[in-house]
């Protein structure tokens, strides 16, 4: 039911993308990798062409000259995007609100919810002229919950929710597909990332069993793989160790 379809990904090259990738991949999804390590991109093309077609785009969400040249220049075959994968997301910082770094704050909210918005005004208007897609949006729990020093982080992630509620309702005649799909802790890069290299970020997955991108992937798959009259809107999705942000359970 998947061949001949076409998945652009965001944020491909790490993660929950990539993890998404491998499992389109074995589905026979032609992919759009999208992505800033373009090394990784190669690889990754080299890996998954054996199983599909794939082409790779090297950008930063947050250029949104950079996105509409880069997806203005797909080859034809590439053109017709079934599936749009938000994924590309960071976090950086966990300062209280009156210690807050500025840059931090910027690039949060520049990836999480201005890039999302630019991917999608790039692609979405081939999908309402087809009058059909499905866009998914990782989220985060911390859309959900705010927890402490997550402030700008949850807020950023709150938007994507409130995004792609809006998504939703705008796209709704056209029948288009919108889902949100919310992670808890994911053991990936992410926390390198936010706690910048500090040894807070080799400690954040121990002690407990945290969800894998391969877990989210399967999830995905299963959310586009749903019956035309189906739709998953809003997914929230914990490690059974964790029951909301600030509670998880460690035995070590």
């Amino acid at each position: 039911m998947n061949k001949n379809k076409t998945a652009l990904i965001t944020g491909a090259t790490s993660g929950i993308g990539r993890a998404t990738a491998y499992e389109f991949a074995k589905q026979g999804i032609n992919l759009i990798l999208c992505g800033r390590r373009q090394e990784r991109l190669d690889s990754m093309q080299s890996a998954l062409s054996k199983q599909t077609d794939v082409i790779t785009l090297n950008f930063d969400v947050r250029d949104k000259v950079a996105v509409f040249n880069a997806i203005d220049s797909l080859p034809e075959p590439f053109r017709h995007i079934d599936i749009l994968i938000n994924n590309a997301g960071n976090a950086h910082g966990f300062d209280p609100i009156q210690d807050g770094n500025l840059d931090d704050w910027d690039a949060m909210i520049d990836i999480n919810v201005k890039g999302l918005l630019y991917v999608s005004r790039a692609v979405i208007p081939k999908m309402t002229e087809r009058q059909s897609g499905h866009i998914i949006n990782i989220g985060s729990s911390a859309g959900k919950e705010v927890y402490p020093k997550g402030n700008v982080y949850c807020a950023s992630k709150h938007a994507v929710i409130a995004i792609t509620d809006g998504m939703r309702i705008d796209l709704n005649p056209f029948g288009i597909k919108v889902t949100a799909i919310n992670p808890g802790l994911v053991e990936t890069e992410f926390s390198k990332v936010r706690y910048k290299g500090d040894a807070i970020a080799d400690n954040a997955y121990k002690g407990y069993q945290a969800l894998q991108p391969e877990d989210i992937a399967e999830i995905i798959l299963f959310a586009i793989t749903r019956p035309s009259h189906v739709n998953i809107a809003d997914l929230l999705v914990f490690p059974t160790a964790q029951a909301n942000n600030v509670t998880v359970k460690k035995t070590l």
